[in-house]
């Protein structure tokens, strides 16, 4: 791989599920490669005829920048299901424990902010809705400072038992939905009917969590932010490894391909395994 070129040898894998909706998709024997062609995409096969999703878990993992928010919201919308952001829980935890003075090497501190504070989710088809101490905070927590803590409360243990626990309650009462984090298909939602990863380069990921920053956060450098993303990447891999299996998951590079590229790719998988339900 050369990160200097910022790109990869993008290859796709594509699981052939024939059970019922509401499966799990992890049988190495169905799975099949498809390389990509000369014009950037791969080469997917026609989709089937689809019957109305009525419930269905989608799930998207992968490393910061990814494209996992963006595209796990324009896909909920296209599907007209719900939107989870799980991610926005643990940035809801730093935040509080920041706006607080927290030293979050206290981890009895820290884990009493994630017990005890008042955290709500309004999970609509396009955007999820984070609500702390009564206060929307859904842009507030996009902050680099906000996402350099929330590093070190996702590697505490309690916490996320905590919050994967309340990731589980709130699906009970989605029904469908989209699910992006870094552990979703592996931990979270092992039984989900689809199971993506979204990969791209370390550079790319990281232009792209600057482009996102809200106009209100302190000003970064590419390198600052590239800095950030490779300091992620350290820590957070482990979470989706197992889905880098074969059979486990649907892996594209995005590298090189637009939001609704991408978009476009997941919404045919989702809709060949409805047709196939």
């Amino acid at each position: 791989m050369n990160e200097a070129q910022g790109r990869f040898d993008a290859r796709v894998t594509a699981i052939s599920y024939s059970g019922p909706v509401g499966g799990s998709t992890n049988n190495a024997a169905d799975v099949e490669l498809i390389d990509r062609p000369d014009d950037g995409g791969p080469v997917l096969p026609e989709p089937k005829p689809h019957s109305t999703i009525d419930r269905m878990v989608i799930t998207i993992d992968g490393p910061a920048g990814g494209g996992k928010s963006t595209v796990a919201r324009r896909l909920s919308q296209r599907l007209n299901i719900a939107y989870l952001d799980t991610g926005a829980m643990y940035r809801a935890v730093a935040y509080l424990a920041l706006e607080r003075g927290l030293d979050l090497t206290n981890l009895d501190a820290v884990i009493d902010v994630a017990r005890d504070m008042d955290l709500s989710l309004d999970c609509g088809p396009v955007n999820t809705v984070v609500n702390v101490e009564g206060r929307d905070v859904s842009e507030t927590i996009r902050s680099l400072d906000v996402s350099r803590a929330t590093t070190v409360i996702a590697g505490i243990q309690p916490i996320r038992d905590m919050l994967v626990a309340q990731q589980r309650a709130k699906a009970v009462s989605l029904r469908s939905f989209v699910s992006e984090g870094r552990d979703q298909g592996s931990v979270v939602f092992p039984d989900a009917d689809v199971k993506f990863i979204l990969e791209a380069s370390p550079y790319t990921r990281a232009q792209r969590r600057l482009d996102d920053l809200p106009p209100a956060a302190t000003p970064v450098t590419l390198d600052e932010m590239l800095t950030h993303v490779r300091e992620r990447d350290a820590i957070d891999a482990k979470q989706w490894e197992p889905l880098l299996q074969p059979g486990a998951a649907i892996c594209f590079d995005t590298t090189d391909l637009s939001i609704e590229a991408v978009v476009d790719r997941l919404e045919d998988q989702v809709r060949r395994r409805v047709g196939n339900g």
